[in-house]
């Protein structure tokens, strides 16, 4: 595996901040190359995300350590973001919930797991399900990931080495191959990058096809803050030449920039 393989740096102990800091910039920049390598294998797996959610279905991450939290914040994003209900898109953890502040105790290596948290939600077959494991080989992801297939739902994966069991247990694989680590086998590091920047655009992308955007703006985002409802405001009034008060007014009254734009656009 290559996220195992010995660091390009050593003697990490004796540098200052500054080559510390440097040394990882230089590793991190060689992420987005890794990402860009996976293009293809991620086109494919918006594809089959777009037509799930699109007939009714739930996105359902699984994942442990680094990667199940990550799966887990990108799942607690989209509904703020685009606007969609709670439980379309569902982080799991191997450990449950207390592995997202702790770390839980070989809970990674229970192979069975992963398909009895997923039962919890009543999943079915118009869902899917996505592995997410640096290693790509984590018994809780394999399992699921066995299972869910097994059981006729659509399954994929964000794995960072090549040719992994977890890619082989899943139909859509996503291979961000993204080398060695700054401190060895640390996968919080660039592997983690690799697997934030791969979620971001599954879902930007999904709910994009979705219709959750409008031109290149959030018409659904939650309007949760004063942050959000000015910027809100601004999108009305550029959308629709309208003064800040006026916008406001059309905001407060219709709830979202959306139901605003159609509400307005409508008279």
């Amino acid at each position: 595996m290559t996220t195992e393989s010995a660091s390009e740096f050593n003697h990490l102990e004796t540098l200052p901040t500054a080559a510390l800091l440097a040394g990882m910039n230089q590793l991190d920049q060689t992420v987005p190359q890794a990402v860009a390598r996976a293009l293809p294998q991620l086109e494919a797996l918006v594809e089959a995300t777009v037509a799930r959610l699109g007939a009714g279905g739930r996105l359902f991450y699984i994942g442990a350590g680094t990667s199940g939290r990550l799966g887990i914040l990108d799942a607690s994003e989209c509904p703020p973001t685009f606007g969609v209900p709670h439980g379309v898109v569902i982080g799991l953890i191997a450990g449950g919930d207390t592995a997202i502040r702790k770390a839980v105790e070989n809970a990674e290596d229970d192979a069975q797991q992963a398909w009895l948290d997923l039962q919890a939600y009543d999943i079915t077959d118009k869902d899917i399900v996505v592995g997410i494991a640096a290693s790509g080989r984590t018994p809780y992801v394999i399992g699921g990931l066995e299972q869910a297939r097994q059981h006729g739902l659509a399954t994929g994966c964000i794995v960072c080495n090549a040719d992994s069991a977890v890619a082989a247990a899943a139909e859509f694989p996503v291979e961000v191959v993204t080398g060695p680590e700054f401190v060895t086998g640390s996968t919080r590091l660039k592997a983690g990058t690799g697997q934030k920047l791969a979620l971001n655009m599954l879902t930007t992308a999904t709910f994009i096809r979705l219709g959750r955007v409008k031109g290149n703006k959030m018409v659904d985002m939650q309007l949760s803050n004063a942050k959000l409802v000015d910027r809100g405001e601004k999108m009305l009034m550029d959308e629709l030449g309208l003064e800040q008060s006026k916008a406001a007014e059309l905001l407060e009254l219709h709830g979202s920039v959306r139901a605003a734009l159609a509400a307005y656009s409508g008279h």
